[in-house]
């Protein structure tokens, strides 16, 4: 069923009196009728399973999340930002520190020279679900990014339990963040990682080592992120230059000093080399999703999101193939050091001091992925504190900067926490399981949002349209066990290849219900089909704990959903707001 739309806004008109932004009632974080009373709850609970059975596949509107949604914040955010910030935004986000330390590590013992091709796959798959994440983000320009999309084609239970593991995932990788910025800070002035670290013996083992420097970077970070958006664009543009001047100049050296005989043999590792580091180095272009989640504080979202996303995941890819290329060409792949690839290979020319740029370019990266994570990540939670998942108090937006200075609050303190005291190797254990799974949620509902209109795509097409998905995702998944079962013989494979071909070319084959109103991802269904395979294929290499991983926060988020989300969404869909605040009030 659709989103009923509520009778009255939540937020006052202009003829009211502005309400302060700093309040801490609890008719501010829950003023659903569900919470106003202990019968009042019971009574919800007592309920759970016909409430559960409305909102499972409940699926929101453009117009809700684009308007109705949006006046939960109660003040708007500013449409501040171009296309040129968004790509430099993205920039910033994506090109940290990994590509310095992934690219030498899989040169070395992963796929070789043929690293290169392992860096253009991965952009190819990442481009993929950057065109699907422009269209909606051009479609449905709000805060809330892969949340919002999902909400409206997939529904209410998906979307939650997407949206709640990758920020689960962004919020210890923004602590995981914190700690590598302290411990490259600490190796660079006095060469032990730990040098700023705070031990604490009585403390359980990888969680001893106290780092308050983590927390300071984290509070800086997102210190400037709530200050303002605009401001926040440009310390990431000027931080980002000198990411570029870095960049060029390894590449210029690298080229300068390059050998072709280093190339030889390309593929010592073989085809399998290059597509499992391909997986590995996949790693070093997310971010961009963080980014998709500016689209309501961009000027023209019709322009701006798809060049800038598109443009700068294109850039992005060019820049990491010629990193890549111009390491394999300086120094043979046999001899590159896998723990510190390019300042090794600057002193084996001679510039040992170069081995310092590489350090601020490291440090930069980091700093810039930690501010434009904070701008997504404080975004994400917004849209999903509109909804009512989680408090509506979460979404508030702050009348003077324009920011929601409340939910960078929470993913502020929740991210210093866990940096304050978890260890890099535990944090590194968390692999971005949700991260792929939802850029191939994101891809279905693209198809979804083509084929399936309400009470316009006829049950036959929507039957068929269902099997032929079906076939593709199936597909996909028996491609990625092949492949990770150790399974070679050319048979299952083809075999899996045609289904996918099959259930792709009859989506090809039926008619679509919805075109895309200004901008749309070219060559539907085969790229969104594409991107899901691909998505599906990288999730399979992840291995046994990063499925149980996100199989414990699952249950873990379904607990809160039964308990709290449910039964506050249910009371947004149905009943009007202003009659259960007042009725609490009474």
């Amino acid at each position: 069923m659709e989103e009923a739309q509520p009778q009255q806004d939540s937020i006052s008109d202009d003829r009211s009196p502005r309400r302060s932004y700093w309040r801490w009632r609890k008719q501010d974080f829950f003023p659903e009728f569900s919470f106003q009373s202990l019968s009042s709850y019971k009574s919800a609970l007592s309920a759970t399973c016909p409430r559960l059975a409305d909102r499972l596949l409940a699926r929101s509107s453009d117009a809700y999340e684009i308007d109705a949604a949006r006046r939960e914040s109660e003040n708007p955010m500013r449409r501040c930002l171009t296309w040129w910030d968004l790509l430099w935004l993205s920039f910033g986000s994506v090109v940290g520190s990994g590509v310095f330390v992934i690219t030498g590590q899989e040169a070395r013992v992963g796929a070789g020279p043929a690293v290169v091709l392992s860096y253009a796959i991965s952009g190819l798959s990442a481009l993929l679900s950057v065109l699907c994440y422009a269209e909606f983000g051009v479609e449905i320009p709000v805060a809330g990014g892969s949340f919002s999309y999902l909400r409206v084609e997939l529904g209410d239970f998906i979307a939650f339990i997407a949206a709640g593991n990758i920020l689960l995932e962004a919020i210890v990788g923004a602590a995981g963040l914190g700690r590598s910025w302290s411990s490259y800070l600490a190796s660079l002035v006095k060469n032990d990682s730990d040098y700023f670290r705070i031990r604490v013996d009585s403390f359980a083992n990888g969680f001893d080592l106290l780092d308050p420097v983590a927390v300071a970077v984290l509070l800086v970070a997102n210190g400037i992120a709530m200050s303002g958006t605009k401001r926040t664009s440009w310390l990431n543009l000027i931080t980002s230059v000198v990411t570029v001047c870095v960049i060029v100049f390894i590449v210029v050296v690298g080229f300068t000093h390059s050998k072709a005989s280093n190339l030889v043999p390309f593929f010592p590792y073989g085809a399998k080399g290059v597509v499992q580091s391909a997986a590995v180095v996949y790693w070093s272009y997310t971010g961009f999703d963080m980014v998709a989640n500016m689209a309501e504080e961009t000027e023209r979202p019709a322009r701006d999101i798809p060049i800038g996303l598109v443009g700068s995941m294109s850039m992005i890819t060019v820049v990491y193939c010629l990193m890549a290329l111009a390491l394999t060409m300086m120094v043979k792949y046999t001899e590159i050091d896998p723990n510190a690839a390019y300042s090794v290979a600057f002193s084996q020319i001679g510039m040992k001091w170069a081995k310092y740029l590489v350090g601020i370019c490291a440090l930069k990266g980091m700093t810039t992925s930690l501010l434009v994570g904070s701008l997504g990540q404080a975004r994400y939670t917004t849209q999903i504190a509109r909804s009512h998942m989680i408090p509506p108090w979460f979404a508030l937006v702050h009348p003077k900067t324009g920011t929601p200075i409340n939910a960078t609050l929470l993913v502020t303190i929740l991210s210093a926490i866990i940096a304050f005291f978890t260890s890099l190797d535990v944090l590194s254990s968390v692999f971005s399981f949700a991260t792929l799974f939802i850029f191939m949620l994101v891809a279905v509902a693209l198809l979804v949002r083509r084929y399936y209109v309400k009470d316009v795509t006829p049950e036959s097409g929507l039957l068929k349209f269902l099997g032929f998905l079906f076939l593709i995702i199936a597909s996909s998944v028996a491609v990625s066990a092949l492949w990770n079962a150790g399974v070679r013989g050319w048979i299952g494979y083809a075999v899996t290849g045609v289904l996918w071909f099959i259930g792709t070319l009859g989506l090809a084959l039926i008619p679509k219900y919805r075109v895309p109103k200004v901008w749309g991802v070219p060559l539907v269904p085969w790229l969104p089909s594409f991107s899901i395979a691909m998505n599906l294929f990288l999730i399979g290499s992840l291995g046994y704990v990063a499925f149980l991983r996100f199989i414990i926060c699952t249950m873990v988020m379904l607990l809160y959903y039964v308990f709290v989300g449910l039964h506050a969404t249910y009371d947004v869909a149905h009943q009007p707001m202003e009659e259960a605040k007042f009725e609490g009030e009474s």
